[in-house]
């Protein structure tokens, strides 16, 4: 495994208020790593700061030995494609046009482009609307369709922000199912969620958050136990096998 992300005394302090508190991490290839926690544990500050879309307050994150927001733009967009939790579009285009803006930071090559474009929509189900207006679409169709615009960057790594938020029960299998093939083809593949289940099912790695600090990391079995669930999520739980996968599956009880 190689290290391509990495979290060095990482914090952000906004106001008073720390929201990630000297943070080390190291995130490798070849592997799906989930971050869960509650609301407010950090998720989403951390996923900004290794991606570069915001300015640590102290300390760095890096991808493949550079601080990530060293990167000139173009040369980041070929290093790292990120699907954000708002896919809002404010201008007419289709969905295979957004889809293939992803393509511009490529060399061009008309014939290769065409066809990654043409797998992305196939891989996230939106073949069939391709020529659709991206303002008429369902929340979940414009998931599936940013999703698709992922697919077709084709970088080596993807950092996923709840994919599965407003996608219903098949999508979201779906969608961490192409989340773990790419994973399988090399990517290091980064995934917020709230589902501890499909975190569960899915991840090699869970990453769990509680006010800013990693509170556990390795695999789900490891990380999801009644009594830490109980106290980080402050929800009484029943941690039992899956029926049918071989990963822990979380249950609310009383």
């Amino acid at each position: 495994m190689t290290s391509v992300l990495r979290a060095l005394d990482l914090s952000v302090t906004l106001g008073n208020n720390t929201i990630l508190d000297e943070l080390n991490l190291d995130i490798e290839a070849e592997q799906l790593t989930t971050l869960i926690g509650p609301n407010g544990a950090g998720k989403s500050t951390l996923f900004a700061a290794l991606s570069g879309d915001i300015q640590p307050t102290r300390g760095q994150a890096m991808l493949r030995g550079r601080p990530v927001r060293s990167y000139r733009s173009n040369e980041l967009a070929l290093q790292r494609a990120v699907l954000p939790q708002d896919h809002l579009v404010r201008f007419s285009y289709s969905v295979e046009e957004i889809v293939a803006l992803a393509r511009l930071s490529h060399q061009a090559d008309e014939v290769k482009d065409h066809e990654i474009v043409e797998e992305s929509l196939v891989a996230a189900e939106m073949e069939h609307m391709r020529r659709r207006d991206v303002q008429t679409l369902s929340g979940g169709e414009m998931t599936r369709t940013a999703f698709a615009r992922v697919l077709a960057q084709a970088t080596p790594v993807v950092l996923l922000d709840e994919p599965t938020a407003a996608l219903d029960l098949r999508h979201q299998e779906s969608v961490l199912r192409q989340a773990r093939r790419l994973r399988d083809e090399g990517a290091c593949v980064v995934v917020v969620l709230h589902d501890l289940n499909l975190a569960s099912a899915f991840s090699d790695r869970v990453i769990m958050l509680h006010d800013g600090r990693v509170v556990a990391d390795g695999r789900p079995a490891e990380v999801f136990t009644r009594e830490r669930i109980g106290l980080v999520y402050r929800q009484n739980v029943l941690v039992t096998s899956h029926p049918t996968r071989d990963c822990p599956m979380i249950v609310t009880v009383d």
